[in-house]
């Protein structure tokens, strides 16, 4: 119930009447936040007087509560960017000032969420959402700044998981790929063997032996031989390689893979996810050149001799959305991934809320959700508040205070703040703001953020993954387009199974859509699909995939499975501009002429902050608006107590 397994007489029960019980227990706030499971992400609740107000355009405020509470600043939204503006803030301007964080979920971190479950004694954890801290040598100097403040220490980390990072190769588990039955007529894992086809690489996954155990045409085998080959042809002779990256900015991969390399659409079927994980779209609407940039198993490049990029180029853009990493510059995740720098940011903004003092306690840390929204503290953390309106108290150059009404269990409360900074998505901001100028408008509903699904299914062993010899398949044609065991990892007390008898939990990742459209038509799909989707054809779907793809090694649903989340973002990534549909100065230089830069200029007390401003779905150009959005506020307000700015 409620994506957690129970007793076997239960299981005979319909699914929509357990869900709609599951759905109404989700109000119960006396379940700790990260235990919830079922629906989760944009949870039941969290959205529902959001859609109202954008249906509806206006929102009624004559019944408004007063609250009477008054702050130097009030922050909207309780994501990393959130959290961080007011970490900046505090940092910055110090003293006594007071500030607001509200959030609509039921939890804080934004997409940067934890799911939990304790089982048989031992405590399972992984990410919601965001999975990890990218390239971090390229991370800007305020987020680096940031990360040291509240106590994340990635070397230290790294250095205690070297030898557990390893774990799953060492078993001899490995990559494998599904072939479903409603696209090949059979269904068929296909697992590499132990030497060979791991060995060379993502550019050399495919051998004779590991292509004959596949379900697919001579022609496609020979085309997936080909891409990989360092000696392939040039597709594009005559070209210069300059001449070659514009082209390839203005084809999508898979007009260059099926159109210019002629491979066979099966083989395709091998690239059709490229760009998923980063776009929330497949390799329809991603660049070819993107895909070449990436790196990553896109094939079909090496005769291009293409010349490398300069640093600078894509990479060094915000989160570097487009980068091959840079040398020994590995990502690194935590095992609940950026949920732990969302706690070790509450902690320094609270330390009472979030026991412990170090990056490792938070592993089994239970956040006190009590003392978050406390009168006594410095910072303040309301969740499960919907803010509706934002408005400036008289006029906009003479004001002195923002004025914010919030949505809370059905009522409308109101508070004032100095100054406010607006870190929720900027497609939104429109509606809470609806005296902002009619261009920041248009620029910030240019945003069209990329839904995306996490779903972690919790096991109670992963025997049947060790007899079939794979810690992760893909199967892009599937419900979920990939799943995989979570990767090996400990914080602190919070250990990963060593032994495939223990439980662990297992990614499973959607990203909606419909391949051929454009990708903001793909988006908009996609997000209607995600919230007209109920939990049980979502449980329904997980249960089949991966008893399909475990088929033959004793993997028994009804009792291996013992807890589900879909952590659901209709309004996931952050949407990056793209060469196919936006102009290519947006796409390689930080010109004032983007969307994102129009949409984030100050308006009064009000500034924007957050992960949409930089055009970036990742934390460290979070951080970054974060820190611009703070710096806006203090020039603005020019606090007594402090230096000049």
């Amino acid at each position: 119930m409620n994506g957690v397994a129970v007793s076997s007489g239960a299981l005979a029960l319909p699914w929509s009447a357990l869900a709609l019980e599951a759905e109404s227990s989700m109000a119960d706030m006396q379940v700790y936040p990260p235990a919830r499971l079922g629906m989760r992400g944009s949870h039941p609740g969290s959205f529902e007087v959001a859609h109202a107000l954008r249906d509806q355009r206006r929102v009624d405020l004559s019944g408004v509560s007063r609250t009477g509470e008054t702050y130097d600043l009030v922050v909207v939204g309780g994501g990393l960017s959130g959290l961080a503006a007011a970490y900046y803030f505090r940092k910055n301007v110090g003293g006594s000032v007071k500030t607001l964080v509200l959030d609509n979920h039921d939890d804080f971190g934004g997409h940067a969420k934890r799911n939990e479950l304790q089982y048989q004694g031992k405590l399972l954890a992984i990410n919601g959402g965001t999975l990890e801290i990218e390239s971090p040598s390229r991370y800007n100097e305020w987020a680096r700044q940031l990360l040291s403040d509240v106590g994340v220490d990635l070397e230290r980390y790294t250095r205690s998981n070297r030898a557990t990072e390893n774990l799953y190769s060492s078993l001899g588990l490995r990559s494998a790929y599904f072939f479903d039955k409603e696209t090949f007529g059979v269904d068929r894992l296909a697992v590499p063997p132990r030497r060979g086809a791991e060995e060379g690489g993502p550019s050399k996954r495919f051998t004779p032996d590991f292509l004959r155990a596949m379900p697919i045409s001579e022609r496609a085998r020979s085309d997936l031989m080909r891409l990989q080959d360092p000696n392939q042809p040039d597709y594009m002779p005559g070209l210069s390689s300059a001449q070659k990256k514009e082209r390839l900015a203005r084809m999508s991969y898979r007009d260059y893979l099926i159109n210019i390399a002629k491979i066979d659409k099966q083989a395709y079927w091998f690239y059709m996810a490229t760009g998923r994980g980063v776009f929330c779209v497949g390799a329809d609407a991603t660049p070819a050149l993107f895909a070449w940039q990436m790196g990553e198993g896109a094939g079909g490049f090496a005769g291009l001799k293409l010349d490398p990029s300069p640093e600078g180029l894509l990479s060094d853009l915000p989160g570097g959305q487009h980068g091959r990493q840079r040398e020994s510059d590995e990502s690194v995740h935590f095992p609940d991934g950026n949920a732990t720098l969302a706690r070790l940011l509450v902690r320094w903004l609270n330390p009472r809320a979030v026991p412990g003092s170090t990056q490792e306690d938070l592993g089994t840390a239970q956040v006190k959700y009590d003392l978050l929204d406390q009168a006594a503290n410095v910072t303040r953390i309301r969740l499960n508040s919907t803010v509706l309106n934002v408005r400036h108290d008289g006029d906009l150059g003479s004001a002195k205070q923002v004025i914010v009404s919030y949505n809370t269990a059905g009522k409308l409360y109101e508070v004032r703040g100095g100054a406010c900074i607006m870190a929720c998505w900027n497609m939104f901001i429109p509606y809470l703001v609806p005296e902002l100028p009619a261009t920041q408008k248009e620029a910030l509903a240019y945003n069209v953020k990329g839904p995306i699904v996490y779903t972690n299914v919790f096991l109670r062993n992963w025997k049947s993954f060790e007899k079939l010899g794979i810690s992760s398949v893909r199967c892009p044609t599937m419900f979920h387009d990939s799943m995989g065991l979570a990767e090996p990892c400990d914080l602190g007390n919070l250990h990963h199974a060593r032994n495939p008898a223990e439980p662990v939990a297992v990614r499973m990742v959607r990203t909606p859509g419909s391949p051929g459209l454009p990708r903001k038509d793909q988006h908009r799909i996609g997000r209607a699909e995600l919230l007209a989707t109920s939990f049980e054809t979502f449980e329904r779907n997980i249960r089949d995939q991966i008893s399909r793809v475990l088929a033959g090694a004793a993997f028994d649903p009804a009792a291996d499975i013992v807890g589900i989340a879909v952590n659901r973002w209709p309004h996931g990534y952050s949407y990056t501009y793209n060469s196919l549909y936006d102009p290519l100065e947006w796409v390689f230089t930080e010109t004032d002429k983007r969307p994102c830069v129009i949409a984030r200029q100050p308006y009064g007390l009000i500034s924007i902050a957050n992960a949409d401003a930089a055009a970036s779905p990742h934390t460290d150009a979070a951080f970054l608006e974060a820190h611009r959005a703070v710096e806006e506020v203090i020039e603005r307000r020019a606090y007594p107590f402090l230096p000049a700015v």
